[in-house]
């Protein structure tokens, strides 16, 4: 999502929704989606149906992210083309047709970079840096911060001559030939992969917010599922659990942490020994903290959750 709005990222909060709701709100006033998710169903079952609805959602997700991200890095890399330094950006949209002896089967125009403090040198030099440059050929075409882009005409047997001579006093002779064609098809294809990134874009949006609040729905229905699951292993049956959403402060975590093991450690004596860094088999600790009541966290901020 943060991804496709680029310039409009800090729309990306109002778009993460939960059933219209925002995160907090949908958490808060949690209730199973039977429709979704029939209780009447085994476990197993309910399981692989919020398996196989998120997995369908991946694929999508990659096959239309994938789609999407070739046509934007194709219009960035045509859009890199005409930013940049005269030394390397596309000339295409700079120069003209008047800025060139066309049709022409002895004469030819070369464009070559001339860093501005060396504006003198060229003038001065130009005309000698090798034979058969025309006299007062050269016009400045365009300049940026650093140098300036010279046009200069002169015989085609002389091309090869003239780039080694040039390159010895610091000039720069781009390679560039004027086609009209060629430069009307670039610029075409610009304006169509824009043209359709735009129409990808509305579509794209409203199907990432259509199911990211499908994958957090499923999400917070696992969470459920866990907890009941890891309730009913803990404690056995009959079914005889409450489960609570606690939201602290900060800094008040370790305070709740240690008034609930204080009114729970009944409950699982071993859990008042149990350090979550020890690898006791068959607990599977060595991933997550152990407590006397089960516990899973939520964390419904996920802009910061890396």
């Amino acid at each position: 999502m943060a991804d496709v709005l680029e310039d409009s990222r800090d729309k990306v909060q109002e778009n993460l929704l939960a059933n219209g709701v925002d995160l907090v709100t949908y958490v808060t006033r949690f209730h199973w989606d039977m429709a979704k998710y029939p209780i009447k169903q085994s476990l197993k079952n309910i399981s692989e149906i919020m398996s196989k609805q998120v997995s369908q959602i991946d694929n999508d997700l990659k096959a239309r992210a994938s789609a999407y991200n070739s046509l934007k890095g194709n219009l960035q890399s045509l859009e890199r083309k005409n930013v940049g330094s005269l030394m390397t950006r596309s000339l295409a949209d700079i120069v003209k047709r008047d800025d060139f002896v066309l049709d022409s089967e002895y004469l030819t125009t070369l464009l070559v970079v001339v860093p501005k403090t060396s504006y003198p040198d060229w003038q001065k030099t130009y005309e000698t840096l090798s034979e058969m440059v025309v006299p007062r050929s050269t016009k400045l075409v365009v300049e940026d911060q650093d140098s300036g882009l010279f046009s200069v005409t002169l015989f085609r047997k002389a091309i090869d001559d003239f780039k080694h001579k040039a390159r010895e006093s610091k000039f720069m002779v781009r390679d560039f030939e004027y086609n009209e064609e060629e430069m009307k098809a670039d610029k075409e294809e610009m304006t169509r992969l824009s043209t359709d990134k735009k129409k990808q874009f509305g579509p794209l949006v409203r199907w990432l917010k259509v199911n990211f609040s499908e994958a957090f729905i499923a999400w917070m229905h696992i969470k459920a599922l866990r907890v009941f699951t890891e309730s009913v292993l803990r404690y056995g049956l009959p079914v005889n659990f409450q489960a609570m959403l606690l939201q602290p402060n900060k800094k008040n975590v370790k305070k709740l942490r240690e008034v609930l093991q204080d009114l729970y450690k009944h409950l699982d004596s071993s859990a008042n020994v149990i350090d979550a860094s020890m690898d006791i088999p068959g607990l599977n600790l060595s991933q997550q903290e152990y407590y006397p009541y089960v516990y899973y966290k939520l964390d419904c901020n996920l802009l910061d959750f890396k």
